[in-house]
C-alpha cells in the first residue's frame, strides 16, 4: 500500500517526549502536564490553556540508574521513565498530576520529585487516590479527589479555567479526537484492511503524547486519505489478533507482531483506542466533572478495578472486540514485573481460552522490544497454531 501522508511526521514526533508540537505549544505559553495513567481523566488535563503529555522513554537503552533507585524487580517501564528523568528528559514539564494507582509508578514519580529531576521553577506533583471498585460511593470519592488534586491545583498555580464551560470544551475536544480515531480504526474490520495495526498505533499514540488540537487536521486528512486507499491484493498476514495488556508506548512491538504474520486489528491496552478513545457521554442534569469521572470509572477496563463484576466485564469486553473485528485470536502481553497485568494476564488468558474458546498467546515482555527475537518466535508459532486449527475446521 502507498504510505500514509503524515505517517513519517508522526513517527518523528514519537521519537522524543519534548517533540515539535509540544515545543510549539510551550512557545505559546501553554502549560504542559506530565501524565502517568489514564485514571486521571484526560479532559481534566486538556483544559483551555494546558495539555497533557504521557510520560514515555522512547529509544530506551540502559536503565542502570533507574534500577539503582528502584531495584531490578520493579516494572521496567517505571525504571526506564526514571532513567529518562535522570537524563533530563522531562525538564519541559510544568507539573505532574498523578493517580495513586500503581505503586511502582508512584515510586518512580516520588523519586523524580525527591531528586528534583524536573527543575522548572514552580514545578509540583500531586497524588490523587482513585477507586478500585465501580459504584456510587467510589464515584463520589473519585470526583472529590479529581477536584482537590487536579482542578484546584491547576486553577491555583496556573489560573486555568476549570468551570463547567471549560470542562465541556475539553470533553468536546476529547470526543472529536476519539471519533476520528475510531473512524480510522474501523477500517481494520475489513477482510483485507487498508490500514495496518502499526500505522494505527502511531496515529493513536501521538494523541497521548502531543497537544491534541494540532493533530486534528492530520487525523482528518488521514481519514479522507484512507477512504480512497486501496490495500494490496495479497495480504502478508496469516491471522488477525486483538492485542491486550499493559501500556504499549512504542509501536515497534506492533510492527514486530505484524512482521511475524499477525495483523493487530484491535488495541485493548493502555495507550490504545479501546477504551481510551471511546466517546464520553454526559448525563443530562449531572455536572460535567461527575460525568467525566463516571465515564472513566464505569467504562474503564483497567485491572485495578478488582470487583468481580468488573473482572467479568473485562472478559465480555474482550469477547466483543474479537467478534467486532473478526479476530482469530488474542495476544495478552505485560511489561515485566507489572503487578496488575501479571494477575490479569494469567487469569484472563485462561478464561478467554477455556470459557470463550479463543486461541490465546500469553507473554511477558521487556519494555524495549527492539531485539526481542524470542518474542518474535513465539508470535510466529502462535500464528502457525491458529492456521492449523483453521485448516482442521475446514
Amino acid at each position: 500500500m502507498k504510505d500514509l501522508k503524515h505517517i513519517y511526521d508522526l513517527e518523528a514526533l514519537l521519537q522524543e517526549s519534548y517533540n515539535d508540537l509540544v515545543r510549539q505549544a510551550k512557545e505559546q505559553n501553554e502549560i504542559v502536564i506530565g501524565s502517568t495513567c489514564s485514571l486521571i481523566p484526560e479532559p481534566l488535563l486538556n483544559l483551555p490553556g494546558c495539555f497533557s503529555v504521557r510520560l514515555r522513554a522512547p529509544r530506551t537503552g540502559s536503565m542502570e540508574m533507574g534500577t539503582y533507585y528502584m531495584t531490578s524487580i520493579m516494572c521496567e517501564a517505571c525504571r526506564a521513565i526514571l532513567e529518562r528523568a535522570i537524563e533530563g528528559g522531562y525538564q519541559f514539564l510544568d507539573c505532574m498530576l498523578t493517580p495513586d494507582s500503581c505503586a511502582q509508578m508512584n515510586r518512580c514519580v516520588e523519586n523524580m520529585e525527591h531528586l528534583k529531576l524536573c527543575g522548572k521553577e514552580g514545578f509540583f506533583v500531586t497524588y490523587a487516590d482513585v477507586p478500585m471498585k465501580s459504584d456510587e460511593t467510589a464515584l463520589g470519592h473519585y470526583v472529590r479527589q479529581m477536584r482537590q488534586y487536579v482542578l484546584e491545583p491547576l486553577a491555583r498555580h496556573f489560573n486555568i479555567d476549570t468551570s463547567e464551560e471549560a470542562l465541556s470544551k475539553a470533553v468536546e475536544l476529547h470526543n472529536r479526537v476519539g471519533r476520528l480515531l475510531h473512524a480510522i480504526g474501523d477500517f481494520r474490520r475489513e477482510e483485507n484492511p487498508r490500514i495496518t495495526g502499526y500505522e494505527f498505533a502511531v496515529l493513536c499514540l501521538a494523541t497521548y503524547c502531543c497537544p491534541k488540537q494540532p493533530l486534528i487536521p492530520l487525523l482528518e486528512e488521514t481519514l479522507a486519505e484512507l477512504a480512497d486507499r486501496r490495500p494490496d491484493q495479497s495480504t502478508p498476514y496469516r491471522a488477525r489478533v486483538v492485542l491486550a495488556g499493559s501500556e504499549i508506548d512504542d509501536p515497534e512491538l506492533i510492527r514486530m507482531i505484524e512482521e511475524a504474520g499477525a495483523l493487530v486489528v484491535a488495541d485493548r491496552f493502555c495507550l490504545g483506542s479501546f477504551p481510551g478513545r471511546e466517546e464520553i457521554r454526559l448525563r443530562e442534569g449531572e455536572d460535567v466533572l461527575t460525568g467525566i469521572c463516571r465515564h472513566y470509572m464505569e467504562g474503564g477496563q483497567c485491572p485495578r478495578f478488582m470487583n468481580t463484576e468488573k473482572i467479568r466485564e473485562r472478559h465480555r469486553y474482550m469477547d466483543s472486540l474479537v467478534r467486532r473485528f473478526h479476530a482469530d485470536g488474542i495476544i495478552y502481553q505485560q511489561i515485566k514485573f507489572c503487578d496488575y497485568w501479571g494477575y490479569e494476564r494469567a487469569y484472563a488468558s485462561r478464561v478467554m481460552r477455556e470459557e470463550f474458546g479463543y486461541p490465546v498467546l500469553s507473554i511477558d515482555r521487556p519494555y524495549a522490544v527492539g531485539n526481542a527475537g524470542q518474542l518474535r518466535t513465539r508470535v510466529q508459532a502462535f500464528v502457525e497454531s491458529m492456521e492449523i486449527k483453521r485448516m482442521k475446521r475446514q
